[in-house]
């Protein structure tokens, strides 16, 4: 089984896998793309979001189906934050990253059993500093939720949104693989 939790950040993935994987052993943790990167080759850029797209979706196609996988975030998630700077009206050196993402997050996608939206609400306020940038926070939780809406883009995954405290959320992620298998 795969599942990946999606999220702009600051939503709560790494309290909710860390918290999943405690109680689920038999699940591997794949940890956030960024972290994946050589940090010789990282370009601060906002051109950073599609290197971690294509990293995202080349490791979710290379897993190995015996072993049951959680990953902190996925293709989806970097095709949002390319969609919400172009919302944004951000400066990028390649402003046709979106369209050239959109093929590497479905076939990222294709792979996956379970996506799991951890969507920003009033009533899980986490609190941002103004130099985690909010306004790109809400626009990629916004472009998120419709990009997860995309049949193309979602292959055969199965779709929830998880809010509420962090017991709360990871009841439902428990209820919602219990579901699938």
């Amino acid at each position: 089984m795969l599942v990946v939790i999606s999220g702009t950040h600051a939503s709560g993935k790494t309290t909710l896998i860390a918290d999943f994987v405690a109680r689920h052993p038999e699940f591997e943790m794949l940890p956030d793309p960024f972290e994946m990167l050589d940090e010789a080759e990282i370009d601060l850029s906002n051109d950073i979001f599609f290197d971690q797209l294509q990293v995202a979706s080349a490791r979710l196609q290379g897993l190995a189906h015996s072993r049951s996988w959680i990953a902190e975030r996925g293709p989806l998630d970097f095709l949002a934050y390319l969609d919400a700077l172009v919302t944004l009206r951000r400066p990028t050196r390649s402003p046709d990253l979106f369209a050239r993402g959109l093929e590497l997050a479905a076939e990222g996608m294709a792979h996956v059993d379970l996506l799991v939206l951890l969507p920003l609400t009033e009533a899980d306020v986490i609190e941002v500093p103004d130099d985690e940038d909010p306004e790109l926070r809400e626009a990629t939780n916004d472009s998120l939720l419709e990009l997860a809406d995309d049949p193309d883009l979602l292959g055969n995954a199965a779709v929830i949104e998880i809010t509420g405290s962090a017991s709360s959320r990871l009841a439902q992620l428990e209820s919602a693989i219990e579901g699938l298998a």
